[in-house]
């Protein structure tokens, strides 16, 4: 289970299959996912007039098949420098199949040092954070 991080409407997902190798997945990899929660549907009203109508942002829903590429990963990653980085959780970005991200925003933490160790998966994921 890893946490989803943009604002696609997933909350929890589940990984199915690692698309590199048959091994865990790393931060970097890409990931096939199924939604397991949804996050809550926002309120919204249009000024003070009482018609306010529910805004649903939800770009996915629960029982979804999707792509995704890990962002966070509980295992140290040791960086070039000697510095090893490790996170309180699993999280990961819901992309579609051509690597654009489908969400519009990400949250939590995300370091700097993603795009300079993987040059070769410039995904516009790392160009968003």
């Amino acid at each position: 289970m890893l946490n989803c991080i943009d604002n696609s409407g997933a909350s929890i997902v589940e990984c199915v299959a690692n698309l590199r190798m048959k091994r865990a997945a790393k931060i970097g990899d890409r990931i096939i996912v199924v939604v397991q929660k949804q996050r809550a549907a926002s309120e919204s009203s249009s000024g003070g007039g009482g018609g306010g109508s529910a805004t649903i942002a939800n770009k996915v829903r629960r029982g979804d098949i999707r792509h995704a590429v890990v962002v966070r990963t509980r295992k140290k990653v040791q960086r070039r420098d000697g510095m090893s980085v490790g996170f309180d959780d699993n999280a990961c970005v819901l992309i579609n199949k051509a690597g654009d991200p489908i969400g519009t925003r990400i949250n939590g933490e995300h370091p700097d040092f993603y795009p300079t160790l993987w040059p070769e998966k410039s995904l516009s994921v790392w160009a968003s954070l």
